[in-house]
């Protein structure tokens, strides 16, 4: 079978999912982006692919812990 990755990266609007070659979706937070990675990779494993899932740290987009810009 195949080979599935999903990065959560950031983007210029908050963050998106490397897959595939290609950023899918705009989310809000790092947590947002994973649960839909999260979602995907799921599906992909009832295919039979290895699957991998990746999260930056704090130090990467806006620097807070899920990603959200800081309201105050």
């Amino acid at each position: 079978m195949g080979f599935a990755s999903y990065a959560i990266i950031a983007t210029d609007k908050g963050w998106g999912i490397l897959h595939d070659g290609d950023v899918e979706g705009d989310y809000e937070t790092k947590e947002s982006a994973f649960e839909s990675a999260v979602a995907a990779a799921s599906l992909a494993i009832r295919e039979g692919h290895e699957v991998h899932v990746s999260v930056p740290s704090r130090e990467a987009g806006n620097r807070t812990n899920l990603g959200a810009k800081d309201t105050g």
